[in-house]
C-alpha cells in the first residue's frame, strides 16, 4: 500500500486543467464505454493507490468489455484526501506503468465516486445495502481488521470496535460498516454481498469473516447466523508493486500529457490476482484481465508472502538502515542481492507450490521486479506497520524451519533489522518516524538492555507480535539476539556483506 501524496513541488500553471471526461491526457488510452450508463455494483473500502492500480484495473476490463454493471464506489475510512483527488476528476485517474526507461499510461474510469466514511457513514452503509451491489472489496491493511493476533478473534476491547458497538448506526471501522450494511440488506430481504479481502494476510477471507461474524454476534445472533449461512468471504492473493506517487511524478505527468491528474498512480507491468471461487451472488468477470479463480488460494498466498513480502521487509529494514532509500538501490549491492537469494532459499523450503506456480521462474521475476529502478519503491514505505506484517512475512517461515530442525540465519537477520528499526534513528544518527500501531511499545522495548541479546529478549516478550511459541523458544531468541548484536556492532551494510562472504566461504 502507499503513503499519501501532496501537491507538486513545481507549481502547475493556472491554465492547466484537471483530468475529467472532457479533459483527457493527450495520446493516452481512455474509457471508450459510456460512463453515464455505468451502474455501481462494486464497493471498495480503502480506496488507496494499490486498489487503483490493481482491483480497479481488473474491473475496468469488465466495463470495457461492455458489462456496465460493475462501476466502483470507493470509500476512504479515514482521510478525505483520495476523495479530494478523484471527485473533482469525475473519478478518473491515470495508471502509469513503468519499467526501465519505458512507461505507458492509461486512464481508468471504473471509479464513479469516492465517499469519506467518517463524514457520512450512513451514505456508505446505504450504498453497500443497494440491491445492485454484489461485491465489496477491501484493502484496509492488517490493522484494519482489529483482530487479536494470538486468537484471531475480533478485539472487543479495541476502542474503535467498542465505539462502533456502542453506536452501530454510525460505525467507523470496516467490520462495523460491513455489518451495518449487511443488516440493512437483511431488513430489505436482499441476499448478502460478497466481502472480498485483498490485503496481504494469510487466510484473509477467513479473517474478514471472523471479524464480521464476531461483530455481528455482539449485536444480534440471528444476523450473524444469516451472514454465516448466506454470505461469502473468499480468500484472495494480490500482487503488484505500487510505490507512493510523489509530487514530482504529478508535475512530470502534467508536463508530459498537458493535464493535471492528482489521482495518478504508478506501478509495474506485473499484476496477479488469485481468488477463491466462492461468491454469494454475481461477480465481475475479472478473468478478462487475467485474474485466476481457484478452490485453494493458500499455497499461492503463502508463496507470495514468504518470497516477495518477506524479502521486501528484509530489504526495507536492512536496506534503509544501510542507506538505501529504494529497493532497487539496495538490490544494486551484490551482497544484498545474494542475501535475498539466501533468504528466499530458506523460505522456499517451507512451501508446497500449487500446480502452475514455477518457483524458480517466480523468483527470477521477483528479482527483476525488485531491480526496476523506474518504480523508485521506497524502503521506508515498505517498513510501515511492521508489527502487523512480521508474523506472516518472516516469523511463520522461521517457525516452519524450526519445526524441521533447520537454521534460519537470513530470516533472523531480517527480524533483527526490524528490531533495530524501532530505534527511530538511522546509522548516520538521523531520526525518522516509526509508523506502526506498536511504535510506543517497541521503542520502549528497544531501549531495554545493553546489547543485542538483551534487547532481543526484551522484544520477544511482545507476544502480540511473536506469539507464545517463538517468544519462549530459546533457539529463536538466541539466534535473533546474535543477529541483532551483530547489527548493533557492525551496522546493516557490513552485517549483510559479512554474512554473504561467510556463506560463500562455506
Amino acid at each position: 500500500m502507499t503513503s499519501p501524496i501532496g501537491s507538486p513541488k513545481k507549481p502547475i500553471g493556472c491554465e492547466m486543467m484537471r483530468l475529467s471526461d472532457s479533459q483527457l491526457p493527450k495520446g493516452v488510452e481512455a474509457p471508450a464505454y459510456d460512463r453515464n450508463a455505468v451502474r455501481i455494483g462494486h464497493v471498495h473500502l480503502g480506496v488507496g493507490a494499490f486498489h487503483r492500480a490493481h482491483q480497479a484495473v481488473y474491473t475496468e476490463a469488465c466495463l470495457s468489455a461492455g458489462d456496465l454493471r460493475w462501476g466502483i464506489l470507493g470509500a476512504s475510512l479515514r482521510s478525505p484526501q483520495v476523495a479530494d483527488q478523484l471527485n473533482p476528476q469525475q473519478g478518473l485517474y491515470s495508471c502509469l506503468v513503468r519499467e526501465g526507461t519505458k512507461s505507458r499510461a492509461s486512464v481508468i474510469g471504473a471509479i464513479q465516486n469516492v465517499l469519506v466514511a467518517p463524514e457520512n457513514p450512513a451514505a456508505l452503509i446505504e450504498a453497500m445495502a443497494d440491491k445492485d451491489v454484489h461485491v465489496v472489496t477491501l484493502t484496509i491493511t492488517e490493522k484494519g481488521y482489529h483482530l487479536d493476533p494470538a486468537t484471531g478473534a475480533l478485539r472487543m476491547d479495541d476502542p474503535a470496535i467498542a465505539a462502533d458497538l456502542a453506536t452501530p448506526h454510525a460505525p467507523a471501522t470496516a467490520p462495523g460498516l460491513l455489518v451495518a450494511a449487511l443488516a440493512a440488506r437483511k431488513a430489505q430481504s436482499l441476499t448478502p454481498f460478497t466481502a472480498l479481502s485483498c490485503d496481504n494476510l494469510p487466510d484473509n477471507g477467513g479473517r474478514l469473516k471472523q471479524a464480521v461474524l464476531d461483530f455481528a454476534r455482539a449485536q444480534d445472533e440471528s444476523l450473524a447466523d444469516w451472514i454465516e449461512r448466506y454470505g461469502a468471504f473468499p480468500a484472495s492473493m494480490v500482487d503488484r508493486i505500487v510505490p507512493a506517487t510523489t509530487p514530482n511524478d504529478l508535475a512530470q505527468f502534467a508536463a508530459d500529457f498537458g493535464v493535471q491528474d492528482l489521482g495518478l498512480v504508478k506501478t509495474e507491468p506485473f499484476s496477479q490476482w488469485v481468488i477463491e471461487d466462492h461468491f454469494a451472488g454475481e461477480r465481475p468477470q475479472w478473468e478478462l484481465a487475467g485474474a485466476q479463480f481457484t478452490d485453494d488460494v493458500a499455497p499461492w498466498e503463502m508463496a507470495k508472502l514468504r518470497l516477495l513480502n518477506g524479502a521486501h521487509s528484509a530489504l526495507a529494514y536492512l536496506g534503509n538502515l544501510a542507506g538505501y532509500p529504494t529497493v532497487d538501490q539496495a538490490m544494486a549491492n551484490p551482497a544484498f542481492e545474494r542475501f535475498v537469494d539466501h533468504l528466499q532459499d530458506e523460505a522456499e523450503s517451507t512451501l508446497a507450490p500449487p500446480p502452475g506456480l514455477n518457483l524458480a521462474a517466480y523468483r527470477a521475476d521477483l528479482k527483476r521486479r525488485f531491480k526496476n529502478a523506474a518504480l523508485m519503491h521506497k524502503t521506508y514505505q515498505i517498513a510501515m506497520d511492521g508489527s502487523q506484517k512480521l508474523p506472516q512475512r518472516l516469523l511463520a517461515t522461521i517457525a516452519s524451519r524450526l519445526a524441521r530442525g533447520q537454521d534460519f540465519a537470513c530470516l533472523a537477520l531480517a527480524v533483527a533489522g526490524w528490531m533495530r528499526w524501532q530505534a527511530g534513528l538511522d546509522e548516520q544518527g538521523q531520526p525518522y518516524e516509526v509508523q506502526d500501531p506498536y511504535a510506543a511499545q517497541t521503542r520502549a522495548l528497544y531501549q531495554k538492555g545493553q546489547n543485542g541479546f538483551e534487547k532481543a529478549a526484551s522484544f520477544c516478550s511482545l507476544e502480540a507480535v511473536f506469539g507464545p511459541d517463538l517468544s519462549r523458544d530459546p533457539r529463536f531468541v538466541t539466534a535473533i539476539g546474535a543477529a541483532l548484536d551483530t547489527l548493533l556492532k557492525e551496522g546493516a551494510r557490513a552485517s549483510v556483506e559479512a554474512w554473504v562472504q561467510k556463506e560463500a566461504a562455506l
